[in-house]
């Protein structure tokens, strides 16, 4: 290979001359010369690597999620659970606020019905390399390793994408994935079919169209394209006070207590979605609360704690509320001591 081939490489694909033959100093045979034939002990080294196995063999993993004796069903559960039994490749989405049992669900029908689940956590540093796999560094060697996508495609895993709308461009690499139809890895020129059963499920607190009112920093507008390959989309909704005293009930014994904490969301949420406050309390902030209390023993201080993270308006308004629907709560008083 000679200069002018290098040049003519490095400007179509936008790399610097120097930087590449620099790299190629032990090939150097002459001046602007270079010796890259490919020979039979190179093919036999990469055939090696690419045929190395993953890091930890997914087959030795039971992914079937635990059964959770507090999950109480609601919402779209039945819904969800009807598409993982079809077995049907069957792209769905599901958007709401947070809190409100969206991963949850999907986690448990699984656990239902004995189907396993690879649970990846979307965010904005996301890309090909964390999803489809690539080559890692084992016992000093460099061999491919899976990445969870590739283990629920070949398992015919339920593949759940949480918070999918953190994602950036870059989640586009899973085009091919959403048709059911698998994908080509690149690297390693293998293409991986889907297995029967696959799925995908993604989660999002929007409809990958970003946070308006900026409550969900951090949310990107995912592409026309990539949203079009979900046929359907679920809109979780928060429990019926009834159900959520039902989830609380299954945490805290004090039934009364439950039910007080219900109404008070149930209340907080209304003038929430009236535009009265900017500030919800959610379903897995209650959970937050009765825990608390079965470690406090205090009512008081269990709610407080558990509304330390909002402001110190909305943290007083919340409490304030509270005392009126609760009579026999006594408000917290503030221990700070004053100079």
């Amino acid at each position: 290979m000679t200069a002018a081939d290098i040049r003519a490489w490095c400007a179509m694909n936008g790399c610097n001359y120097q930087t590449v033959t620099n790299k190629l100093t032990e090939y150097k045979v002459g001046r602007g010369k270079w010796n890259l034939e490919v020979t039979k002990e190179t093919v036999e080294e990469l055939e090696t690597t690419y045929n190395g196995p993953a890091a930890l063999p997914a087959v030795e993993q039971n992914l079937i999620p635990d059964k959770d004796d507090t999950f109480v069903q609601f919402g779209n559960f039945t819904d969800i659970k009807k598409i993982i039994k079809s077995g049907l490749f069957y792209p769905t989405f599901v958007t709401g606020l947070s809190g409100n049992g969206k991963t949850f669900s999907i986690e448990q029908a699984c656990a239902q019905l004995g189907r396993e689940l690879i649970r990846v956590n979307i965010t904005v540093e996301t890309d090909e390399d964390d999803l489809i796999g690539g080559f890692r560094l084992v016992n000093g060697e460099t061999v491919w390793h899976n990445g969870p996508v590739i283990e629920a495609l070949q398992r015919g895993a339920v593949l759940l994408l949480d918070e999918i709308d953190l994602a950036s461009n870059k989640i586009l690499c899973l085009q091919s994935v959403l048709e059911g139809k698998g994908v080509f890895l690149k690297k390693i020129g293998k293409f991986v079919a889907p297995t029967d059963g696959f799925q995908v499920f993604a989660t999002a607190n929007t409809k990958g169209k970003g946070s308006e009112d900026g409550r969900f920093i951090g949310t990107n507008v995912l592409n026309e394209a990539f949203l079009e390959r979900f046929p359907v989309t679920f809109e979780q909704e928060y429990p019926t006070t009834a159900i959520e005293q039902r989830i609380l009930n299954k945490i805290c014994k004090d039934e009364e207590f439950c039910k007080r904490l219900a109404d008070w969301a149930d209340i907080i949420r209304k003038t929430f979605y009236d535009g009265g406050i900017e500030e919800i309390i959610s379903t897995r902030r209650l959970v937050h609360i009765v825990k608390a209390y079965s470690i406090f023993n205090d009512k008081a201080k269990a709610i407080q704690v558990c509304v330390n993270r909002f402001d110190d308006e909305t943290k007083q308004a919340f409490l304030e509320l509270y005392d009126k629907v609760d009579a026999d709560f006594v408000m917290p008083v503030d221990e700070t001591p004053t100079l």
